[in-house]
Order: structure tokens, then C-alpha cells, then sequence
């Protein structure tokens, strides 16, 4: 074979232009993760404030959940073992703390949980410990961003925390989420998430894995503006 045709130069996409063409993927997921969560947001939204029967979307609540955590963990760039144990025991102490809640009322009051969020044990449902990771981990990934110690980052993720919770509560009780003794909502709730918040914060940051989720902040704005509305409408 001649040497002109063995040493033909073989083409290859340069670094700089395969780095964009990755960086223009990643953009169109995110889009179309962020296009997916919006869909399923502002039906449930559409049908909960407006549907004269919401029983039928009420239904989903435990999917919506369900989506919108797995896809926030599929972001989530690196998937280590240590990631993994700090999503199982966010989950674990989330839930638990709630069992502790519904059977004592020393932590949040008194409450009982209803049939909207789903299977339940032990009086309280199972995807209680997904909320529980989803809120932790997008707060605290958001307050990533900021130059500050991690102790004052915790502080701010966990005030992110009691701030939703407070635009969830009116909404949660309406839709049978749960119930109140007496139909209030005390103060000693807000307490109790600001205290549990910041120890799952504290934890969040003194786990050592990768920070950084794309989409953790367009979810946390969702929501916000997701239970900020139905409260309005309330």
C-alpha cells in the first residue's frame, strides 16, 4: 500500500468543539427534564385550584413526588456510596421523626397524617422520607452557591425549608395531606422543622460527595411557587 494512503490523517472532532457538543446536550436534558416537571406541576396545579372534584389529581400526588425526586437524584453528578448512604439516612430520619410526631406531638404538635400521600406504616406515608430528602437536599445544594461557612449555609438552606413549609401547610391540611388538633397550625411545627432541618443540614454538609445539581434549584422554585398559589387560591 503506498505511503500516501497509509498516513492519511484520520478526522477527529477537536476537544473545544466535542466540549460544546456536551455542554448542548446536557442543556437540552436539563430543558427537558425542567419542560417534564413543569407539565406535571401545572396540571396538578390547574386541576387541584380549579377542578370542581380534585380527587383525580389528588391520586397522582405520590407520583408527582416520586418523578421529581428521580429525576433531581439523576442530576446529581456524582453517585457515590457516600451519596447514597446520606440519601438513606436523610429518608430514614425523616420518616421516623415523623412517627415520633404523629404518637407523641413533642416535636411538631399534634397531627394525624391522611390518605393523600400515599401507603403508610406506622401512621405515617412512605413518601414522607422522599420529601424529606428532596427538601434537604435541594436547599442545601442551593446554599452551596454562597460564600459563607458551612454552619451559616445550613442555617440559610434550613430557613429555605421553614419558609416552604410555611406556604405548604394551609394547602397540605386542605388537601388531606394531614390534619391539625383543633384545625391549627402551631407554632411548635415551625420549631420542630427549623430543629430537624438544620441537624439534616448539618449532616448534608459534613457528608462529603459532590454539591452540585443543576436542576435542584428551578425544583425548589416550583414548589415554592406550586403551594404559594394553591394557598392563594385557598
Amino acid at each position: 500500500m503506498p505511503d500516501s494512503i497509509q498516513h492519511l490523517p484520520t478526522e477527529a472532532t477537536p476537544p473545544n468543539e466535542a466540549a460544546t457538543a456536551q455542554a448542548t446536550a446536557q442543556r437540552r436534558r436539563l430543558r427537558l427534564a425542567q419542560g417534564i416537571l413543569l407539565l406535571f406541576h401545572v396540571t396538578g396545579f390547574l386541576g387541584l385550584g380549579f377542578a370542581e372534584d380534585p380527587s383525580f389529581y389528588l391520586q397522582f400526588v405520590p407520583l408527582n413526588l416520586l418523578l421529581t425526586v428521580g429525576l433531581l437524584l439523576a442530576y446529581q453528578t456524582e453517585k457515590t456510596a457516600t451519596f447514597w448512604w446520606f440519601c438513606a439516612v436523610t429518608m430514614a430520619v425523616g420518616f421516623f421523626v415523623e412517627v415520633i410526631g404523629i404518637r407523641t406531638g413533642l416535636l411538631f404538635g399534634f397531627y394525624q397524617y391522611g390518605p393523600t400521600l400515599g401507603t403508610k406504616w406506622l401512621g405515617v406515608p412512605l413518601m414522607i422520607g422522599v420529601n424529606w430528602l428532596m427538601l434537604v437536599y435541594t436547599t442545601g445544594v442551593m446554599a452551596r452557591y454562597l460564600p459563607i461557612p458551612d454552619f451559616l449555609r445550613a442555617l440559610v438552606a434550613t430557613l429555605l425549608m421553614v419558609g416552604l413549609d410555611a406556604c405548604l401547610e394551609p394547602v397540605a391540611v386542605r388537601y388531606d395531606f394531614w390534619q391539625w388538633r383543633f384545625d391549627v397550625i402551631p407554632l411548635q411545627n415551625f420549631k420542630g422543622w427549623f430543629a430537624v432541618s438544620l441537624i439534616l443540614q448539618v449532616f448534608f454538609n459534613r457528608t462529603h460527595f459532590a454539591k452540585h445539581n443543576a436542576l435542584a434549584p428551578f425544583i425548589f422554585m416550583l414548589q415554592l411557587l406550586f403551594f404559594f398559589g394553591l394557598g392563594l387560591l385557598s
